[in-house]
């Protein structure tokens, strides 16, 4: 990593812990900066917090006092999630104090090419996929997750080497807290309304997008989803160099979808059906990879290899198994009823049995019901099943059950399916009504699935 001078003895604020704040205090404590970190979980609780006291840095646990904020921090390092109405936040943007979040911190000191994932839906995936081709047939170095996927960026990009690069996936959140991050590439995968309650409107969710391409030049390229108006707009308002991809209409200079094939530029690379994930979502994520990986000069083979041997990554329309010609696919990730719409449409309807249902946030599920016409069977759960039960009905679907959650909905789901079926978990709700997150849901989902195995 490169050993910058910038915070040398200056005093820093790292607020709130979990992974990246973690790393981040570390990083700049090595870098020589007096460092004070905030963390609202108290401190006989907070494992993270103990052990930056043993490394010398100064802990404040259990509240996030305002007179912080009158101890002349040169910057602020806060953890994405906060959001920027904190009163500490506030202060130190009043007081003109740098509020940054730790992937700035890791561009900083990075000795290798950045490449930016970001997105409404779709990065987890796209990020994946790019990291397995670029390091498919690699000679030297490696490409590294980092960001938003699970790794802090700032602890990766202490470990790469000038032959690696980073492929980071990247949050609204922690664009909002860049100021010279610079990626060689960066992609958007789409863009759809999210985030309201942070944001507070669309317009300042796709502002806070768009900030992935800030400082980009025409020598780096930026990759779109030319599916979408939006981003044909975007694409004029930009230095860097545009690539596209599309599902929908044949873009020569880019990637895209024609008759059943992916190409690159007027290259057919392979059959969208030997891709090992369903769903057109998921061959639009597979084209803005295969744009990286030509890009980086790798062969047709290499990336149809990859991308046939790919099933998915947790939670994601994540293959489960197969019980006696029963396919089970786990989408606990869908939270929303645009990711389940999406999952939705990679599968013959026909010959799938939908798991749905979670936290009642007010709405109804009246957009979902073209998504649902066709559907076999449906087993709902949760606060949200009786309105997703209304849906069903209203979408005509003949076969509804009730259960009480993701694991007594697979049995139930197994005894009305047949030889050739799929059973797919895609909850279109978030998951705190019954799971303390996503993840939790969908390993109790395989949980049950593993269950039917063994009988």
């Amino acid at each position: 990593m490169k050993k910058i001078k910038d915070y040398q003895n200056k005093k820093v604020l790292v607020l709130g812990l979990a992974k990246s704040g973690v790393s981040a205090a570390k990083l700049l404590h090595e870098l020589g900066a007096l460092v004070t970190v905030n963390d609202g979980k108290p401190f006989e609780e907070n494992p993270e917090a103990q052990d930056l006291l043993t490394l010398g840095i100064k802990v404040i646990t259990g509240s996030h006092p305002i007179e912080l904020m009158d101890e002349g921090f040169a910057l602020v390092v806060k953890n994405p999630g906060i959001p920027y109405s904190n009163p500490l936040i506030e202060k130190a943007l009043a007081l003109h104090i740098p509020v940054l979040t730790e992937v700035e911190l890791a561009y900083q000191i990075a000795d290798c090419p950045i490449i930016g994932i970001t997105g409404t839906n779709g990065k987890t995936t796209t990020t994946t996929m790019i990291g397995l081709l670029l390091n498919a047939d690699r000679k030297a170095g490696q490409a590294r997750l980092a960001g938003n996927i699970g790794f802090p960026a700032s602890s990766v990009a202490q470990e790469a080497t000038a032959e690696d690069e980073m492929v980071m996936e990247l949050s609204s959140f922690q664009l909002m807290g860049i100021d010279t991050f610079h990626p060689k590439i960066a992609l958007i995968t789409n863009l759809y309304e999210a985030h309201l309650d942070y944001h507070g409107s669309r317009k300042e969710y796709l502002k806070a997008k768009w900030r992935i391409q800030k400082n980009m030049m025409s020598e780096d390229i930026l990759i779109l989803n030319w599916n979408q108006e939006e981003s044909r707009v975007l694409a004029k308002k930009t230095n860097a160099t545009v690539l596209p991809f599309s599902t929908e209409t044949v873009v020569e200079e880019g990637t895209y979808l024609k008759d059943g094939w992916m190409y690159y530029k007027n290259e057919a690379i392979m059959e969208s059906k030997d891709l090992g994930v369903p769903g057109k979502h998921n061959i639009e994520n597979a084209l803005a990879a295969i744009l990286v990986a030509k890009l980086h000069g790798l062969s047709n083979e290499t990336i149809k290899e990859t991308l046939t041997h790919f099933h998915g990554v947790p939670h994601r329309t994540q293959f489960t198994g197969e019980i006696e010609g029963r396919k089970f696919y786990n989408d606990s990730k869908a939270t929303n009823i645009l990711a389940a719409e999406m999952a939705l449409s990679g599968f013959n309807r026909s010959k799938l049995i939908l798991l749905a249902g979670g936290l009642d946030r007010g709405n109804t599920f009246d957009e979902l019901i073209p998504s649902l016409v066709g559907v076999k069977a449906m087993i709902v759960f949760g606060e949200t099943k009786s309105k997703l039960k209304e849906a069903a009905n209203k979408a005509g679907i003949k076969v509804i059950h009730e259960t009480e959650n993701a694991e007594t909905a697979v049995p139930l789901a197994f005894s009305l399916s047949e030889h050739g079926d799929s059973i797919l978990l895609s909850p279109a709700n978030a998951s705190w009504d019954q799971y303390p997150n996503f993840e939790v849901r969908g390993n109790k989902f395989m949980d049950a699935v593993k269950k039917l195995k063994i009988k």
